[in-house]
């Protein structure tokens, strides 16, 4: 067990699917984690897969026609497993070999790209799950060392110049473009990252949530590595 995830507040740790998914967020949890240690080769899988874009989605099916050893079938295994979980759980999981994301250069003061540290929201309650097999993994920090980047002065100013509508309609101007969203790390913060192989449950922002939304970002990619992340 890993102690940066089990000493920490704001994550959860359980050792079954049934509890990642039974279990509340409360207080500062915001984030549970299914930590395990998989002794698979999901390298070979990615260098089986074929990338057909930046972002490739892969099919069971595409798992399924690979020619692999035998801990390459184990990686496979483990990662249709997942998606079977999910998939019965009532999600609609993905999986992704990805190169890279696309970036939000519009701005220089601020950025809505997943490589800014965002929270995910929905109109429904959901969480949203994910799983890096392979690459560099996304991390996540605790909602008391960062600040909604529409609340610093700053940063505010150059939106209310970028607004060209009444004041009454400026908050919904930032909900609109996805920039109350995103977050500006303090100073002395210490980022998380989820390491590989294990399934994480990060809360969302809905109307019924109880708790903070979690705070997190993807990685910048390894150079020459594909990443394979399980998404939903």
């Amino acid at each position: 067990m890993s102690p940066i995830f089990s000493d920490n507040n704001q994550i959860g740790v359980v050792s079954a699917f049934s509890e990642l998914v039974q279990t509340n967020f409360k207080g500062e949890m915001n984030a549970l984690c299914w930590y395990r240690n998989l002794d698979s080769d999901f390298n070979e899988i990615v260098t089986k897969l074929s990338l057909k874009e930046n972002i490739t989605e892969v099919s069971p099916e595409d798992l399924i026609a690979l020619q692999l050893s035998e801990k390459g079938n184990t990686a496979r295994k483990t990662i249709l497993n997942d998606l079977q979980l999910l998939a019965d759980f009532g999600a609609s999981p993905s999986l992704n070999l990805l190169k890279c994301y696309e970036r939000d250069d519009e701005f220089d003061f601020i950025s809505t790209d997943v490589y800014s540290f965002h929270v995910d929201r929905s109109p429904i309650a959901t969480d949203t799950f994910l799983c890096t097999y392979h690459g560099a993994a996304s991390d996540i920090v605790a909602n008391s060392q960062a600040e909604q980047k529409i609340l610093i002065p700053e940063i505010r100013e150059k939106l209310k110049e970028l607004h060209d509508g009444a004041e009454e309609e400026f908050e919904d101007f930032l909900k609109e473009n996805y920039f109350d969203l995103h977050y500006q790390l303090h100073e002395n913060a210490e980022p998380v990252n989820l390491g590989l192989g294990h399934l994480w449950r990060l809360a969302v922002d809905h109307p019924k949530q109880q708790v903070l939304p979690c705070i997190h970002r993807a990685p910048i990619e390894n150079e020459g590595e594909f990443r394979l992340l399980l998404i939903c």
